[in-house]
């Protein structure tokens, strides 16, 4: 899911200064990944261009610290009904020193917000933190939000699955990758639905879904109509 303020807004990092939440991978895991995209992670965060937290690592050291400190991130770890005020400060703070002069905008990339679920926080809270992200990187500093929701709709997860919807409502851009229904296929990995969501009021202004299938290659993906695959050609 993206949020963007503005329709001058690219979806590219390229320029941006870029706050990375990582929550569920190292960064050497992204880095990895980076690369093979062409994109170097360790050069954009040695100039000050990437503020990466790594989340395995920094709630295994809140946890194993005996003494709490109030301005980690993961401080909401010691009672996760508080709320994720901690957390959002260090996006701000990581975020609110953007140059124009030196970035275009800031980006928010969270991966993924699923996980703070999981972590005991509950939906409100959540809801709450992506508001003050909203009101803060869209609104004030005209930039973006790019997270990573997991879709349990046939897990029947009640909180997981407000947090998707109220998410949804508020996003312009919608990205939901799934495998196919018909099962594994060597040349068609999955299948991706795009949807632009209408910013008009108006009823009549619909969204805009596209479909497209994928499939993986090594530092590649290859995305393309359904149908149209080499396979079934």
């Amino acid at each position: 899911m993206t949020e963007q303020p503005c329709p001058t807004a690219v979806t590219s990092t390229r320029g941006c200064k870029v706050c990375f939440l990582g929550l569920v991978q190292s960064f050497n895991h992204y880095s990895l990944v980076a690369q093979k995209l062409g994109v170097q992670l360790s050069a954009a965060r040695e100039k000050g261009q990437l503020v990466f937290l790594e989340g395995l690592r920094s709630s295994l050291d809140s946890l194993l610290t005996e003494q709490q400190d109030s301005r980690s991130p993961f401080e909401f770890l010691s009672s996760p009904d508080t709320s994720l005020n901690c957390l959002y400060e260090f996006v701000r703070v990581s975020l609110s020193e953007t140059s124009e002069s030196t970035w275009k905008f800031p980006v928010l990339i969270i991966d993924d917000l699923s996980v703070l679920l999981s972590l005991g926080v509950s939906a409100v809270n959540i809801l709450n933190f992506m508001h003050y992200c909203r009101a803060t990187i869209c609104s004030k500093f005209m930039g973006n939000i790019v997270m990573l929701v997991h879709n349990t709709e046939d897990l029947e997860d009640e909180e997981n699955n407000f947090v998707v919807k109220s998410l949804s409502h508020q996003c312009h851009l919608i990205l939901q990758v799934e495998g196919l229904t018909t099962g594994y296929c060597k040349d068609i990995h999955g299948q991706l639905t795009m949807t632009c969501r209408s910013p008009s009021p108006v009823k009549s202004e619909r969204n805009i879904t596209k479909i497209f299938q994928y499939k993986v290659q090594d530092k590649n993906v290859n995305f393309f109509a359904r149908g149209t695959s080499s396979s079934v050609l």
